[in-house]
């Protein structure tokens, strides 16, 4: 089944975003799985982007923790910086995805598909949006970068 997206185009930067998926302003993805309330969560291309090609991903809470949004639940590693993974949601972590330990490249390559980080069941941080509201927020982001790159 083909999932519908949006071509979104700003400055050197493009992306096709489903539409089905919520976003955070951290930029971060959620899709609901065929299980009611487990999501799966990955990186936004424009994420994966600024982080460059990843090296290493790591989670420090063991499946059946509880999280909370805003939590730091692992750190990932790629060519160009260094963050911390946080919960984008409440609830029960499920785990990571198996396939990215096999194959990280899947978080550059496919990151609205095979290339999520973990689930989670639970319920949505509040910030979560709709693709219309996550291009707003890449809309103002990347005004403020170009504004940032401008003013040196």
């Amino acid at each position: 089944m083909k999932t519908e997206t949006i071509a979104y185009k700003r400055s050197r930067f493009s992306s096709r975003l489903p539409v089905a998926y919520r976003y955070t302003p951290s930029h971060y993805w959620l899709r609901e799985t065929a299980e009611p309330g487990v999501w799966q969560v990955g990186f936004t291309k424009f994420a994966v982007r600024m982080l460059g090609d990843t090296v290493e991903i790591d989670f420090k809470v063991p499946a059946g923790s509880q999280i909370e949004p805003g939590q730091v639940i692992g750190w990932t590693e790629g060519f160009k910086a260094m963050s911390d993974i946080y919960s984008v949601a409440s609830g029960e972590f499920l785990g990571i995805n198996p396939a990215i330990a096999d194959q990280i490249t899947l978080v550059d390559t496919d990151p609205y598909g095979e290339g999520w980080l973990y689930t989670v069941r639970g319920g949505l941080d509040s910030g979560a949006t709709d693709v219309h509201g996550y291009i707003a927020v890449l809309d103002a982001t990347i005004d403020t970068m170009l504004s940032n790159r401008h003013a040196q």
